[in-house]
C-alpha cells in the first residue's frame, strides 16, 4: 500500500550525512549485527512458545512419553535399551531417597530423573523431527505455479503430508519455527525479469542504455553483492525485511502522514449507532478483545488453501507500539503491556484506563468514560491542541522538539506513547450522506487519511477515530506491518463491536456504567515557549499535505467477484489489466506499476512488488483502443495478459520476485561503497500508478448473504508519486468492488475522479467482451449518470440490538 512511496522514498535518505556514517559499518558487520536481533527474537519467543503447545507437539505429550517409560519400567521393560542405566550412573547417587520396586531392582529418585532425561531427549528429537520434516514439506512451492483450478498428484500428496505433520489445533505461531526462510533469487534471472519489466515503459534508446548497464552489473559488481546477500540469508531469519523496515520505513525523514500511514473504513451503509461514545466503547473493548486472543495465541493462523499457513511475525506489535523519531532514523518502541488508551478529543488528551481490578473494563462503563471526555468542557492550553501536529512533521525535526517534550512533559508524553493505542473523538460527523453520497465519501476518506494535520497522533501503531455520528476508522503508521495484518484486527473488530456486543434498543453499549470509576485523567504539557514556533511550523506544514491529497471513493455494484468467476479468470488479474485500460485512458502512455503482493510464506517475508505494467497487458490496452480490433481478439489478448499477470503475482510471493532482491544488493553495494549506476537507476523509478487489493480474511464473521451492507468497505493510502495515483480496491461479497483513489491537487495530470470514472468505463468495457457482458453495459448505461456509480440505497444508524441489523431504505 504505502509502501509503494517509502520505496522509492528511501534512495534520498541514504544520501543524507547521518545515513552516511550509519553505513560506513563493515557488511559483515550488519550481517552479523541482523542475525542477532533475528535470533533474540526467537529467544524472546521460546519460553511463550513452548507454554502454548507451538512445538506444534503439546508439552502434555511429554507427559504422556514419561508415563509410559515409567509404566515399561514398572514391567520390567526398558524402553532406552540400556540408555537410562547409562544415564542413572552419571548422576549423582542421593543416599537414603531409593525405595525397593518389583524385582528387587532400586528404582530411586535417579531412576525418575534418567527417565525424565530421557524422555525429553526422545520427546526433543522427534519434535525436531517433525520441524525438519514440515519445513521440508513448506519448502515446496510447486502447487502455487499450477494452473488455476487444477491440483497435480505430487500437490494432493504433498497436502496430505502437511496436514498430517501440522498438528490437529494450531494456535497463532505454531509454525514460525517450520518456515522456510526466503530464498535469495539468482542475479542473473532478476536482472532479465527487470529488464522485461521496464521495456513497455521505456523508449528503444533508454532501453538499450539500460540493458548495457546492466551487463555492466552483471559482470563487475553481481557476484560480489550476491555472495554477501547468501550468506546473510544462512544467517539471519529473512535477508530482506529487516533492512526494508529500517531504510524504507524507518530511515525515512519524511511525514508519515499521507506519505506512510494509510486508512480503514467502517461500514459503508451501516452506523450501528449514532452514539459516539457508546460507538467507541464498544470498538475499544472489541480491540482490547482481540489483544487479549493474541497474547494468548488463540488467533489461528492463516492458512493458504486452508493448509499451507503464512508468517504471524508481523501480530506481534499491533498493540502497545510506537513508532520513536530519531535524528538519523526512527525506532520502533514494543512494550509488552499497556493497561490504558491515549484519547485526544477537542485539542484535550486524556488517559483512560482500560483495566479493573476485576478485569477488561465493559463496552458500557468504557461508554461512560468516553461520554465524561465529551462533556468536558474545558478548553486546550495554549498549543496542545495543536501538538500532535509534530507527528505529521518531517521526523529529523519531531525528533528535536521530542527531547525537550521528555524533559518538560515526560509522564504526558510517555502515557501517549505507551499506549495501547491512540483513540481520536472528532467534532464533526463523517460517513455516507444522501444528500451528496459522493462528496461525502470522499470526505470521509479525506478525514482517515489525514485529518486537519493535528488530531491524530501518527506514530502510534494505529489511531481509532471515532466521528461524532458514530461512523468509525483506522489510521495505520506502515512500518511494523502490512495491512493484512491491521485488516484481520478490523474485520474482529467491526464483527465484535456489532453482532456480539451490540447495543441497546436507545443506543447505548449494553450494560450499565460503573459510578465508582474515577474520571479520565486529563494529560497536563508543560510545553516551554521555544517549542511554540515548532508547533506552529508543524501546523502549516500538515495542513499543506492535508489540502494537497485528493480522495475519491466509489463503490462499482454492477458485478463483482461472481462474474469474474464465471469467466474463469483471477479476479485480481482482472482489476489489475482494468487498471491499466483506465489509466492509459486517463494519461494516454504506460507507466511502471507497482501491487503489493505478500511474501509470507517464508518467515519474516512481508512483500514483493508485482509489475503489473507487462507487454501483454499494453497489447490488449491497445487493442481495446483500436477500433479494427474484433471483440473476440481482445477478449484473447486480455487473457494471455491475465494469465502473464498470474504468473508474476505467483513468482512473487514464491520469493522470485524483482524488486526486494534488487533494493537487497543496492544496500549491500552502499555497505561496500561500490557505485552501481544500475541499482542507482533502478531505485530512481517513480510508480505513476501504486495499487493494492484489500483482502477480506474472515468472511466467516459477517453474514454477507442476509446482511450484506455488515462488511468493512476497505481502505486506502497516498499516492507514491507526485504526478500519480494510489488505487485500493476490496471485493465486497460477490457483487460489488470498493474503489479507494488518491492523487495530489497540485499535480496538473492527474485527477482521482476522473481516474475513477475511467476505471467505471474499463470494468465495463472489458465486461462486454464476454458473453454475458453486454448485457451489463446496457443495463449500466440505462441507469443514467445520475447514479453515478453509487448504489440506490442508504442504511439508516441503528439503534436496536445488532442481532438484527436494519435493511437499507432507498434514498
Amino acid at each position: 500500500m504505502a509502501e509503494a512511496h517509502q520505496a522509492v522514498g528511501f534512495l534520498p535518505s541514504l544520501t543524507s550525512d547521518g545515513a552516511e556514517v550509519e553505513l560506513s559499518a563493515p557488511v559483515l558487520q550488519e550481517i552479523y549485527l541482523s542475525g542477532l536481533r533475528s535470533w533474540k527474537r526467537h529467544l524472546l519467543r521460546f519460553w511463550n512458545d513452548f507454554l502454548t503447545g507451538v512445538l506444534p507437539a503439546s508439552p502434555l505429550s511429554w507427559l504422556f512419553l514419561f508415563s509410559a517409560i515409567q509404566l515399561a519400567w514398572f514391567l520390567q521393560l526398558d524402553p532406552s535399551l540400556g540408555l537410562m542405566e547409562k544415564i542413572k550412573e552419571l548422576l549423582p547417587d542421593w543416599k537414603g531417597l531409593k525405595t525397593t520396586c518389583r524385582g528387587g531392582q532400586h528404582h530411586g529418585l535417579r531412576g525418575v530423573l534418567a527417565a525424565a532425561l530421557f524422555a525429553s531427549c526422545l520427546w526433543g528429537a522427534l519434535v525436531f523431527t517433525l520441524h525438519l520434516a514440515l519445513r521440508l514439506l513448506l519448502s515446496y512451492h510447486g502447487w502455487l505455479l499450477e494452473p488455476h483450478g487444477a491440483m497435480s498428484s505430487p500437490t494432493k500428496t504433498w497436502l496430505a503430508l502437511v496436514r498430517i505433520f501440522s498438528g490437529r489445533h494450531p494456535v497463532l505461531f505454531s509454525y514460525q519455527r517450520s518456515l522456510p526462510r526466503q530464498p535469495v533469487p539468482s542475479v542473473q534471472d532478476t536482472v532479465r525479469k527487470y529488464l522485461d519489466s521496464v521495456r513497455p515503459v521505456l523508449s528503444d534508446e533508454d532501453f538499450d542504455g539500460t540493458a548495457v548497464l546492466a551487463e555492466e552489473f552483471l559482470r563487475l559488481q553481481a557476484s560480489l553483492l550476491q555472495g554477501y546477500l547468501r550468506l546473510k540469508s544462512w544467517w539471519a531469519s529473512n535477508y530482506v525485511s529487516d533492512w526494508w523496515e529500517e531504510f524504507v520505513y524507518l530511515r525515512s525523514r519524511n511525514s508519515l502522514m499521507v506519505n506512510s500511514n494509510y486508512y480503514m473504513m467502517d461500514f459503508l451503509y451501516v452506523t450501528p449507532t449514532p452514539l459516539q461514545a457508546a460507538r467507541a466503547g464498544n470498538a475499544v473493548h472489541a480491540l482490547l478483545l482481540y489483544r487479549h486472543r493474541l497474547n494468548r495465541q488463540e488467533i489461528p493462523p492463516t492458512l493458504l488453501m486452508g493448509m499451507r499457513p503464512l508468517c504471524s511475525a508481523q501480530y506481534e506489535k499491533i498493540f502497545n507500539t510506537t513508532r520513536v523519531p530519531g535524528v538519523q532514523k526512527d525506532y520502533i518502541r514494543h512494550l509488552h503491556d499497556s493497561r490504558h488508551v491515549a484519547v485526544l478529543h477537542r485539542g484535550r488528551f486524556f488517559r483512560v484506563g482500560t483495566h479493573s481490578r476485576n478485569g477488561l473494563l465493559s463496552p458500557r462503563a468504557l461508554e461512560q468514560q468516553f461520554q465524561r471526555i465529551l462533556d468536558d468542557p474545558s478548553p486546550a492550553c495554549p498549543q496542545e491542541e495543536h501538538l500532535a501536529a509534530l507527528t505529521a512533521a518531517p521526523r529529523d525535526m519531531w525528533a528535536q522538539v521530542r527531547r525537550s517534550l521528555k524533559t518538560q512533559a515526560a509522564e504526558a508524553l510517555e502515557a501517549v506513547e505507551g499506549a495501547a493505542f491512540f483513540v481520536s473523538l472528532d467534532s464533526e460527523p463523517a460517513g455516507l450522506t444522501k444528500e451528496d453520497p459522493a462528496a461525502s465519501l470522499d470526505a470521509y476518506a479525506h478525514a482517515l487519511l489525514a485529518g486537519q494535520g493535528h488530531d491524530r497522533w501518527f506514530d502510534k501503531s494505529f489511531t481509532l477515530i471515532v466521528f461524532s455520528n458514530g461512523k468509525l476508522g483506522l489510521s495505520v503508521e506502515h512500518s511494523w506491518a502490512d495491512c493484512p495484518i491491521s485488516g484481520h484486527m478490523w474485520e474482529f473488530t467491526l464483527a465484535t463491536e456489532c453482532f456480539q456486543l451490540g447495543y441497546l434498543a436507545d443506543g447505548h453499549c449494553k450494560g450499565h456504567p460503573d459510578p465508582t470509576l474515577p474520571e479520565p485523567q486529563r494529560l497536563q504539557w508543560d510545553l516551554p515557549e521555544q517549542i511554540h514556533p515548532s508547533i506552529s511550523l508543524a501546523l502549516r506544514g500538515a495542513k499543506t499535505l492535508s489540502e494537497n491529497i485528493d480522495c475519491h471513493i466509489f463503490p462499482f455494484s454492477h458485478f463483482g467477484k461472481s462474474f469474474i468467476k464465471r469467466c474463469h479468470l483471477s479476479s485480481d488479474s482482472f482489476i489489475q489489466m482494468a487498471l491499466q485500460l483506465a489509466h492509459f485512458r486517463d494519461r494516454g502512455r504506460f507507466c511502471l506499476t507497482y501491487e503489493s503482493a505478500m511474501t509470507r510464506l517464508f518467515l519474516e517475508g512481508r512483500t514483493e512488488t508485482v509489475r503489473s505494467c507487462t507487454r501483454e497487458a499494453c497489447n490488449f490496452v491497445r487493442a481495446m483502443e483500436n477500433r479494427e480490433k474484433t471483440d473476440p481478439q481482445c477478449l484473447a489478448l486480455f487473457r494471455v495478459a491475465v494469465d502473464k499477470h498470474q504468473a508474476l503475482l505467483k513468482t512473487a510471493m514464491s520469493g522470485q520476485g524483482v524488486d526486494r532482491h534488487l533494493f537487497a544488493l543496492y544496500i549491500v553495494s552502499r555497505f561496500l561503497h561500490l557505485q552501481s549506476p544500475f541499482l542507482a537507476q533502478v531505485h530512481s523509478e517513480q510508480w505513476q500508478l501504486s495499487t493494492s487489493q484489500i483482502p477480506v480474511q474472515q468472511m466467516h464473521l459477517f453474514d454477507v448473504h442476509n446482511y450484506p451492507d455488515y462488511v468493512s468497505s476497505g481502505g486506502g493510502f497516498g499516492p507514491a508519486d507526485d504526478h500519480g495515483y494510489g488505487v485500493s480496491y476490496i471485493f465486497l461479497g460477490n457483487d460489488m468492488i470498493t474503489f479507494h483513489i488518491s492523487s495530489k491537487k497540485s499535480s496538473t495530470k492527474t485527477d482521482s475522479h476522473r481516474l475513477g470514472q475511467h476505471i467505471e468505463d474499463a470494468l465495463l468495457d472489458i465486461a462486454s467482451l464476454f458473453q454475458e457482458g453486454p448485457h451489463l453495459k446496457r443495463q449500466f448505461r440505462g441507469l443514467g449518470e445520475e447514479v453515478s456509480g453509487y448504489r440506490c440505497g442508504f442504511v439508516c444508524s441503528q439503534t436496536g440490538d445488532s442481532e438484527t441489523p436494519t435493511t437499507s431504505t432507498d434514498f
